[in-house]
């Protein structure tokens, strides 16, 4: 009976395992076929995506494809009615050189009809022929020559240097003793005569020691109640002048109380130019300059350009390059500093070779200025080019400051008749008009009657009219020549 009851129990056990096993077999086939359904869906979306993509490529290439066929098309279309276009221009070309050819050949015609009419009108004999060829032979002449003189004139120019530097040792041996004496000499006064003899001391050792001191010519001479002394060196003068002042005034005159006074007044000097350079550059408003600049431009107070004061003419010069770049907009500071500076160069004598303006910039570009205002400077005798807009500036300011009448010493009355005299030289040519004297007398504007003066005789009048200036007239500096020959046309609408 219990056995019948286990066997019972493990059917149902089995039976009950066989369906758990069956339900769990379904399951697990159910759950595979979801699993192998989802895998299709996926690779069935991916091939569907992936044959998306390939159809849009292969969209995108038949439309590139179809475009460019397109584009060949309307390039194809636009070939061709260009050259439709040429052949027609041709076309039009080939008519239009027939006309030509036709109108070429009336023209010939027509030109010997004319000078058929004209041989018959004019009925010249042969003498008056020949004697009309000469006339037209001669005038052709005459501008032949007168091209070849513009030509001999221009090389002439070329080789010019010696000339011009044979003409101005010719001016400096008229005129440079009148402004050696005035420049190289001063006058020191003395109360009497007696003093004469202690300045001279025993056995002349007193004057020795001040010449050997100062570095200047002293002449003790019959010139009453003066001492002259001689230098090119217009601060030495000045240190020899105070240092006399001194020692006639202390009374006390020997070799050691000379090199003493000496010294003294000599640091006195130095520091009188420093301060004068720095008491000018304030007054302008310069800032920034370099030491030995402000020096320089002290030691200016010392130096003089034709009577004219070389620290006044260069302020001047500030002054008027400062007002003139300020109403043309330009840098008012570069300019105000180039025409301080502009005649730096004449203050050095270690290099007297070169040109005071090419010297004068070469000294600005070694302290470090600024490169226009370094060019104004180089540039303002036309030593070298004009690259900036403060150097012609710097130029004509220079000019005002020392052509004015009275900034140098000449004459007004000797100044006006010098202008008179150019202008009246230009005048005695034939086929002047006008002339103008400007500039102060820098420049001689001449101008002719274009009917009596050609452009050739215009050139050959300019280069006769300076060799007189330069062989007739006394002047400073260079005369420039312009000749103005123009024509004009007037008509009136009523």
């Amino acid at each position: 009976m219990l056995f019948k009851k286990q066997e019972q129990s493990a059917t149902e056990k089995a039976a009950q395992i066989i369906k758990d096993a069956e339900q769990q077999a379904e399951h697990v086939k159910k759950q595979r076929q979801l699993e192998a359904k989802e895998k299709f869906l996926q690779l069935k979306a991916e091939h569907e995506k992936e044959v998306s993509q390939r159809n849009n490529t292969v969209a995108q290439k038949e439309n590139s494809i179809r475009q460019k066929e397109q584009s060949m098309n309307q390039k194809l279309e636009n070939l061709n009615r260009e050259k439709q276009e040429l052949d027609n221009k041709n076309k039009k070309l080939e008519q239009l050189l027939e006309v030509n050819e036709k109108k070429r050949d009336e023209v010939e015609v027509l030109k010997g009809q004319h000078i058929k009419q004209l041989e018959t009108i004019a009925g010249l004999s042969a003498d008056e022929a020949k004697e009309q060829l000469v006339t037209s032979l001669r005038e052709e002449a005459r501008s032949q020559a007168i091209m070849q003189i513009k030509d001999i004139v221009d090389e002439a120019k070329l080789t010019a240097s010696k000339e011009a530097k044979k003409v101005v040792i010719q001016t400096i041996q008229r005129t440079a003793t009148e402004s050696a004496i005035e420049n190289t000499v001063s006058i020191f006064n003395i109360e009497n005569d007696e003093i004469k003899g202690r300045i001279i001391g025993r056995e002349g050792r007193n004057i020795r020691a001040l010449e050997a001191a100062t570095g200047v010519e002293i002449i003790v001479d019959d010139t009453p109640e003066a001492i002259i002394l001689s230098g090119f060196d217009p601060v030495r003068r000045e240190i020899a002048r105070l240092s006399l002042h001194r020692l006639v005034t202390d009374g006390r005159i020997h070799p050691a109380r000379i090199e003493e006074v000496v010294a003294k007044t000599r640091t006195q000097i130095e520091d009188e130019i420093v301060e004068i350079g720095e008491r000018t550059v304030i007054d302008l408003g310069i800032h920034g300059l370099h030491p030995e600049l402000i020096r320089m431009v002290g030691r200016m107070r010392y130096r003089s350009s034709y009577g004219q004061n070389l620290l006044q003419h260069s302020r001047e010069v500030a002054n008027f390059a400062a007002t003139m770049a300020a109403e043309l907009g330009l840098n008012v500071k570069h300019a105000k500093r180039a025409g301080l500076l502009h005649d730096i160069g004449k203050v050095p004598d270690d290099n007297p070779e070169l040109p005071h303006a090419i010297l004068g910039m070469q000294l600005a570009e070694k302290y470090k200025e600024h490169p226009d205002v370094c060019n104004a400077i180089g540039a303002h005798h036309d030593e070298i080019e004009m690259t900036s807009m403060i150097s012609p500036i710097v130029q004509a300011c220079d000019a005002i400051s020392g052509a004015r009448p009275g900034a140098r010493r000449e004459v007004v009355e000797s100044y006006i008749k010098r202008l008179k005299e150019l202008e009246d030289l230009a005048l005695s040519y034939p086929g002047v008009e006008k002339t103008f004297a400007i500039q102060a007398g820098r420049e001689l504007r001449v101008v002719v009657e274009s009917e009596k003066v050609s452009d050739a005789q215009a050139e050959i009048l300019a280069a006769d009219l300076s060799n007189r200036i330069q062989t007739e007239m006394t002047y400073p500096g260079q005369i420039k020549v312009t000749v103005i020959r123009e024509t004009r046309s007037v008509s009136y609408a009523k």
